[in-house]
């Protein structure tokens, strides 16, 4: 598996030869940099831990810029390991760019989905409402949600209204349709969970190969 980290900038579209317009993600993929190797003797599995963004040694707290001296590394503002099946191959300071990625492969996204608040059951779970008419009142009202006499309660897990988005969310199998080296941009097919300048990771895609839908 291979996983870099990035920030997502935007949505936009990309036309072939022939006038197709695909609608993609733009995300800054890089450049990261390994700031520990954990090994099976040292840490019981092997992987690689990369940092991203530089920030500075004042915004950073006092464990990690120890970290990062041992490492002999700028402060890095977001740290994420990637596991591995057999020991790295690389240094601790070794980096990495968005060309890790091909055009054609198959990713995983993972990032944090916009805050929406406190919303009501028609944002939060699609519910429908009310009727307008006929003197009706329960516009957006969830409606009845007890069980009489007995059990006298609501039930836990019931849908209802609450704080919803600002979760983790990872979209899977997405495209990659075109690399910027120069940039160090990633055009992925489709929407990627968060805001824009919101943190994410890509990743090769766990389930392997995703075949197109029937029309």
């Amino acid at each position: 598996m291979t996983l870099i980290l990035g920030r997502k900038k935007g949505m936009t579209q990309l036309f072939a030869e022939d006038g197709t317009a695909t609608g993609v993600t733009v995300v800054e993929a890089g450049p990261c940099v390994a700031t520990q190797i954990r090994t099976q003797e040292n840490d019981g599995y092997d992987a690689v831990q990369w940092g991203f963004e530089d920030v500075r040694e004042s915004r950073t707290s006092k464990p990690r810029r120890g970290h990062f001296k041992k490492a002999d590394v700028a402060p890095k503002r977001f740290l994420r390991e990637e596991r591995l099946s057999a020991p790295a191959t690389i240094d601790v300071g070794a980096a990495i760019d968005a060309t890790v990625f091909e055009v054609g492969t198959l990713v995983d996204v993972i990032g944090t989905t916009k805050g929406r608040g406190f919303a009501g059951t028609i944002k939060r779970h699609n519910f429908s409402r009310g009727p307008k008419t006929h003197g009706s009142k329960n516009y957006r009202a969830p409606g009845s949600i007890g069980c009489s006499a007995y059990p006298s309660r609501v039930f836990k897990g019931k849908r209802s209204s609450g704080h919803y988005g600002d979760t983790r969310q990872t979209t899977k199998n997405l495209r990659i349709v075109h690399v910027d080296a120069e940039r160090n941009l990633l055009f992925i097919k489709g929407a990627v969970p968060g805001a824009n300048e919101g943190f994410v990771q890509i990743q090769t895609a766990k389930t392997g190969t995703r075949t197109p839908k029937k029309r």
